[in-house]
């Protein structure tokens, strides 16, 4: 699979991991379209990348479509990566009561349902495309997370959101194995987000001295590296790959 000239899709890409995402695949010559809500971040960067910004709310079917169709239009569309999602922090029974049920519905809708929904949408026009070797014409790239299997407290609503995203991974290879669509997913350990970079320092230390190797946190570019590396190495294929150093994660 070749980055150069063809067209990726970037969701949650205005920041973290996403924003990392499309400056990697613009550096390799690709062309990137940066799915968000962040309207000002969002139109920054694709200015900068010279891309192009649709805001767009995952769990939206119009506009979902509309990124695609967008995507469309600037070339051959051969890849999804999908980096937009929620992370509360909610007990299933705390002090002031039981989980909000809109809470964790919220959760599941964007993180899951939203991740199905970009993907699905791009999937059907990678489909249409002229296939390259070997008969591929796409890459699906989703985002899970280390609580997809070792979940702590307060993180009922992430953690099954994550492991569903991981669930989905080898059915949705199978499904789409068919097309010459491969479908990947990273579980990313603790890293640079923006919600992590607005805690205090020491917080953010304590935090990377979890990891046995390297000791700190992970960073943006390492998740975008790991990224080019599954669009380019075409039998990736059905699997989630954690990038966490080593960590496990403790109950709390």
């Amino acid at each position: 699979m070749q980055i150069q000239n063809n067209v990726f899709i970037i969701t949650g890409g205005a920041s973290g991991l996403g924003a990392a995402t499309a400056r990697m695949i613009t550096e390799a010559g690709g062309k990137v379209v940066i799915a968000d809500v962040q309207v000002e971040a969002g139109e920054k960067l694709a200015a900068e990348l010279n891309g192009k910004f649709v805001k767009c709310d995952v769990t939206s079917e119009a506009d979902a479509i509309a990124v695609v169709e967008a995507a469309v239009a600037m070339g051959t569309l051969r890849g999804l990566v999908n980096c937009a999602g929620v992370a509360p922090a909610v007990k299933t029974v705390g002090k002031e009561g039981p989980h909000p049920l809109d809470v964790f519905q919220k959760t599941i809708n964007i993180n899951l349902v939203g991740t199905f929904n970009m993907s699905r949408l791009a999937a059907d026009a990678m489909a249409k495309t002229e296939a390259a070797e070997w008969g591929e014409r796409g890459i699906i790239i989703n985002t899970a997370s280390v609580a997809a299997f070792d979940g702590q407290m307060g993180q009922a609503a992430y953690g099954s959101s994550k492991a569903a995203v991981a669930g989905l991974t080898l059915p949705m290879a199978r499904d789409l194995s068919r097309n010459g669509i491969r479908v990947m997913t990273i579980a990313p350990g603790i890293f640079e987000t923006p919600m992590l970079l607005g805690m205090p320092q020491e917080v953010q230390d304590a935090l990377g001295k979890m990891v046995p190797f390297p000791p700190r946190l992970g960073k943006p570019n390492e998740y975008a590296h790991l990224a080019k590396c599954i669009i380019e190495n075409t039998m990736l294929n059905g699997e989630t790959i954690r990038l966490d150093g080593a960590i496990r994660m403790q109950p709390k």
